[in-house]
Parts: C-alpha cells; structure tokens; sequence
C-alpha cells in the first residue's frame, strides 16, 4: 500500500475512488499517527465514532454513492460545535460542555463524507498567537517541540504539519490560521468575512472571527473550502453570493495577477532573514509570470492598537454570557448571586481571557466608548478604505506573514511583545477580506511563510496564485 502520509487530500480522494485503500485503513493509519504523537498535545478529544463513520464512508464508495469528500480523515478546532460531543474551546469554562447542536461547518464537512478524527487544541476561547494558554496545557510544534505552533489554532496545523489529519478546521480572528500555517510549514486561508458561516463556532471577536482551512498545499485548501463556504440563513453575516469551484480557480491558467507590494511595510521589516526571504518568494512569482507593482497601505501602522482595542471590546461582550447560571462552569456554594458570577468566572477564565474581558470592558465604560472604541471603528474604516485604493490598481496584496519564525515555548512574557506577533495577519480581519499564507523557505530549519490578501470574495484569486507559487518551489513539501 502506498505511504499514506505522503498522500495529498486530491489523492487521497482519487485513492478512496480507485479503491487503492479504503476509509477504515485511512482513518485506522491516522488514528495510529495521533496516538504515536501524543507529547504534541495537538488534540483535546478524540471522536470515538471515528471508525463507524469511516466504514459507513466505505459503503457508500461501494455502492458509487460518495459525496465529494468521502471518507476523508479530518480534524476540528474545538471551536466548532457538534452535537452531543465535548467543546472546550480550550478552556476550564467549558471543560464539560456538550454542545446541543452542530456548527454550520461541521453539518457541511459531515454531508460531504468527510470523517471527524476528533476536536484540536487551542488557545482559551481563540485568544492567543502561541498556543500556550489552553486549559488543556499548551501544544508542541512538531518541527522543533522546544517551539510554539502558533495560536490560536495551533492544534489544527500541528495536527496537519505532523500528519495526524489530511486537512483541519480553524479560525481566524487577528491571524490564528495564517500564523500557525506559517510557524508549521502548511497552507492556511482565511476567506472573505461572511464567506463560512460562524453558526455553531464559538465566539471571541463577532466583527472578526472566521472560519477557514489547514491543508498540506493551495489545491487542497480550495477543495476543503469550497465544501464549508456559502450562504447560512441562521448566520445574520453570511453573504449570500455563490460559492465558485475555488479548485478549479486555483487550477486555472486563465487568472491574472497584479501583486502588490507594500514599499513602506516592506522596507521597515526589522528581521533580515525575513525581509531575504520576501524578497526570494518575489522572485519566485516573477519566475511564475506574476506582475509585481508597489503600493502605498496608508493607515496600516494603526492596525495593532485598533484591533487590541475591538477585539477585547466584542470579547467582553460575547464572554458575558458566561456567569455560572445558564451553561458553563458553576462554582461550588455561591453565598448569592454576585458571589456565583465571580468565583464562577474567576475560575473558570484563564488569565489571558480575563486580562482581554478587562481591557474590553474598560473601552466600552461610560466616558472611554467614544475616546477607544468609537475611535478605533473610525480608524478601521480608514484602513478598510487603504485597501480598496490599493486594490485598484493591484489584484492581490504580498507581505510576510509572521515578523520571525516560531519562538520557543514560554519564551515571550511581555503581552505586548506577544501582540506584536500578528502584526502582518491583523489588517486583513479589520477590513474582512480573504488572505492566505503558504510556505516560503527556512531559516535554520524552521519554516517561514508568506502571505497574500486579496480583495472581497477573490478566495480563488489568492488560491490559484499560491498555486503558481507552489508549482515553482517545493517548500510546502519540505
């Protein structure tokens, strides 16, 4: 049998299809993988009906009765709920919560024969850029175990990165796909803001949060998210546009491409290897045909301090339903009400969730709304409007993805400094538009990425362009 860790999800398909192997042995090897891969910490909950579903896959196959994943071994960010199974979301506050009912993603990968392996770790309700303030303990990246994974999906693209799943749900709020797929060495897109549906996905950020894809490469990628993508009446931000074949786009040899390239952002990257490596990958799409123009992103330093204010505004808001009364955890013996919501919280909130609840709060206080909050909307429209200048004369938009490679666990203590991280991921969730990052090159073994936005629902733009790039270098095979 063929070495099925070698394997990308378009042939795994075509294997199933072929009966060269069949779900069970897919999943059974992938189950395998996890076990021997425990120390990376990558998975909260193992899906104990793993092997059902994949056999249930198989007869369907049998009978010339698949959907367009069938039988394919994946993993959740346990983020995502799904019916009568644990979700977490990385935290002591839901440690014990079965959810009522199932995501929009989950329903949609479930329809489309695709196998649930289990949910994956993650930072405390999505926030975090390392992975190291989950409940659950933090998770390992498999290149360098001494080194985080990124957050707040790290759990997702470890699991991809080591072989555990062919491809992983995660989500994107101020980076947390982009950044682990660049700390890991894969592919991790963000799409447009209201492209996937957020029914079911736990919330951090209502105005930023969106779901997307861990892959081993861009084809991949664009087949995952075509079968999670489209309109959802139960989802008040879901765009009803339809959905393209986001594989067939990025296949396409018809797509042109105009990459633009942020001089000021640019010029400022302050570690050498990473401003070499940008400069590499450019060479690369010039090599692949690519125009290449510069661009001014006016606006775009204030991204930092206008997210690190809406981010915790919209997280004090959506965490408030949290009190120890209606679902969640309870503290024991409340002396009476006011006792019960804060020993209850103060228990069950990590330290970082707490620290965003405090900022949030104080931003939305009488007397602060208009001079934080207010403001910052302000200034994100400003950015917003930076790109849709750009994006009249550009068709996509080239940065790095992360400022460095993956540091060392524990390594980072100032929050600040750990806020720095998203830098680069963050401008393209204030304006909700679609970026991707894609593997670029190594800097002592351990994997850089780069990344490309592009303008409102051009996912296939951004797919067949890393395409280009991929079939031109070989990182995302490394």
């Amino acid at each position: 049998m063929e070495d099925l860790s070698k394997l990308s999800l378009v042939e795994q398909i075509n294997g199933l299809k072929s009966k060269k192997f069949s779900s069970i042995e897919l999943t059974e090897f992938y189950l395998k993988r996890i076990d021997q891969e425990k120390v990376l910490n990558s998975f909260i909950s193992l899906n104990e009906n793993a092997l059902k579903e994949a056999k249930k896959s198989d007869e369907k196959i049998a009978k010339n009765k698949s959907s367009s994943l069938e039988g394919i071994p994946i993993a959740h960010k346990d983020i995502f709920c799904i019916k009568d199974q644990k979700t977490t979301c990385g935290s002591k506050m839901l440690e014990n919560f079965i959810s009522p009912y199932s995501s929009t993603v989950y329903e949609k990968l479930s329809s489309s024969g695709t196998v649930n392996l289990g949910k994956t770790n993650m930072d405390e309700f999505a926030m975090g850029s390392s992975n190291e303030t989950s409940f659950f303990g933090s998770v390992l990246n498999p290149i360098d175990p001494e080194r985080v994974p990124g957050g707040s999906s790290g759990g997702s693209a470890t699991a991809v990165a080591a072989n555990l799943c062919s491809f992983a749900t995660g989500t994107d709020t101020g980076g947390s796909i982009r950044q682990p797929a660049a700390f890991c060495g894969i592919t991790g897109i963000k799409p447009t803001y209201g492209r996937v549906s957020r029914w079911g996905m736990i919330a951090f950020a209502s105005s930023l949060d969106q779901g997307g894809i861990f892959a081993k490469n861009a084809l991949d990628a664009a087949l995952a998210l075509e079968n999670i993508a489209g309109f959802d009446e139960k989802d008040s931000t879901s765009i009803n546009k339809k959905v393209p074949s986001f594989f067939n786009q990025a296949k396409s040899k018809d797509e042109e491409h105009v990459v633009g390239i942020p001089k000021k952002i640019i010029e400022d990257i302050k570690d050498d290897n990473v401003k070499n490596n940008f400069f590499e990958s450019l060479d690369i799409l010039k090599k692949s045909g690519v125009k290449v123009k510069e661009i001014d992103l006016k606006n775009i330093q204030y991204s930092l301090p206008v997210y690190y204010v809406i981010a915790p505004a919209e997280c004090s808001a959506n965490l408030s339903r949290y009190d120890g009364v209606r679902f969640g955890h309870r503290c024991e013996n409340p002396k009476d009400l006011d006792d019960l919501y804060e020993r209850s919280r103060a228990e069950g909130f990590g330290e970082e969730v707490k620290k965003r609840i405090l900022i949030g709060t104080y931003c939305l206080s009488a007397g602060y709304y208009d001079a934080y909050y207010l403001k910052a909307q302000k200034i994100r429209n400003l950015i917003k409007q930076s790109f849709m200048d750009a994006f009249k004369e550009v068709s996509s938009i080239m940065m790095p993805t992360c400022a460095n490679v993956s540091f060392k666990l524990n390594s980072i203590q100032n929050p600040v400094e750990m806020y720095e991280q998203d830098i680069y991921t963050i401008p393209a969730n204030l304006a909700g538009l679609p970026a991707i990052s894609i593997p670029s090159g190594k800097i002592n073994k351990l994997p850089l990425g780069i990344q490309f936005i592009g303008n409102y629902l051009e996912e296939g733009n951004l797919l067949n362009l890393s395409n280009k790039f991929q079939q031109n270098s070989n990182f995302h095979n490394e």
